[in-house]
């Protein structure tokens, strides 16, 4: 998503996470309340109270997004989905919920959570911005939670057209499936739906800068060509899964794997395993076994005239989780952390014993297969 994603903390047992957009988000909101709302909406203040007030309004968007998306994983996790955490980018912010659910009333719910949490977050904002002006205390103060207020409707507003993978869509997805009961011809819908708001947004965009408003159409555009591409891609991983649902590893993998003996010269497993086969990683053994695994990095790191004296298996890096699966491991989980840890080969393993590959290539083509024969 848009590049590297740094780890923050942790919230009712939920990681949160936030992606390098979304420090541009935060400078160009902090930017955008110190130099425009806050200065039109209060004039003749001070310009360091106007930064204060915008540095405000952005932790409490912050908040917002943050509160909104916990309400969608809470709401998963009492219904026993697995969220991976909670990711903040340059859109907003996305729960990553890593399995769809299993009838439209869990759809249903945990799609209008977040509506609902941020109308409930107005609520308290505008009320704390009435009292803040009744008591008289200092108008930046009650300036800011209004902000908050109007910006959580927004979200709340924003959230609930019925385009998919808004929240909207969601419920509007949960409504469609609860009626002809197929979820893949629901999702198929409220995606279209998706596309089509996000082809609206793009040409308002367009319009706005005909108008003149180049940072509003920029928005605008970057917003629809998003959904757009979101909308899509989740009529497309709803394909995927329901494609591997079932299949287990044992029936993409590759029997016959290139394994490397932990007793070969650097020098012969760059002539006749680096150049020949040309893979990223190969796994190395001692007996069978799985002791670690290797590339072109780590025969890097030897001088060239040490090659010969010096065996992979002394410099070989250990396998960890993200690396390896079972073979009786669901497929679909097995493809969910090869995107999430950017691999496009698993070790498979029965034990410590070497069994296969699960090559990325070969679950494309098994899903590309099915793709059309089943195409509508």
């Amino acid at each position: 998503m848009f590049g590297e994603t740094y780890s923050l903390f942790r919230v009712l047992g939920f990681e949160i996470r936030a992606n390098v957009t979304w420090l541009f988000l935060a400078l160009l909101v902090t930017w955008s309340l110190a130099e425009g709302l806050f200065p039109y909406a209060y004039p003749e203040l001070a310009p360091a109270t106007y930064w204060l007030m915008a540095l405000t309004g952005m932790l409490g968007l912050f908040f917002s997004l943050l509160f909104h998306e916990l309400s969608h994983s809470v709401v998963a996790r009492r219904y026993g989905l697995p969220v991976r955490g909670i990711t903040l980018f340059l859109f907003g912010g996305v729960a990553e919920i890593q399995a769809e659910p299993k009838e439209p009333r869990v759809e249903f719910w945990m799609a209008i959570a977040g509506p609902i949490a941020s109308l409930f977050l107005a609520a308290v904002f505008y009320l704390l911005a009435v009292s803040l002006n009744a008591l008289g205390l200092p108008e930046p103060l009650a300036g800011v939670a209004g902000y908050l207020a109007f910006i959580n409707l927004l979200l709340a507003v924003f959230n609930m057209v019925p385009a998919f993978p808004l929240d909207g869509g969601r419920v509007l997805r949960a409504v469609l499936w609860k009626l002809k009961g197929d979820l893949r011809w629901a999702t198929r819908w409220a995606s279209r739906m998706g596309q089509a708001f996000g082809l609206l947004l793009v040409a308002l965009g367009l319009l706005s800068f005909v108008a003149g408003n180049f940072i509003g159409g920029m928005w605008w555009l970057l917003i629809g060509l998003f959904l757009h591409a979101a909308a899509g891609a989740g009529y497309r991983q709803l394909m995927i899964q329901q494609a591997l649902t079932g299949r287990r590893v044992r029936r993409f993998m590759t029997t016959d794997p290139v394994a490397v003996p932990a007793e070969t010269s650097i020098r012969d497993f760059v002539e006749h395993y680096v150049y020949h086969h040309a893979f990223d990683l190969f796994p190395v053994e001692r007996n069978g076994r799985l002791v670690g695994q290797a590339g072109l990095r780590e025969a890097k790191q030897i001088p060239r005239e040490e090659w010969d004296g010096t065996r992979i298996g002394d410099i070989c890096r250990d396998v960890g989780d993200d690396a390896r699966v079972a073979a009786d491991e669901d497929a679909n989980e097995a493809l969910e952390r090869m995107r999430r840890h950017k691999a496009s080969r698993l070790i498979v393993t029965e034990g410590e014993r070497i069994v296969g590959i699960l090559a990325l290539k070969d679950l494309l083509h098994f899903l590309q297969v099915r793709s059309e024969l089943e195409q509508k």
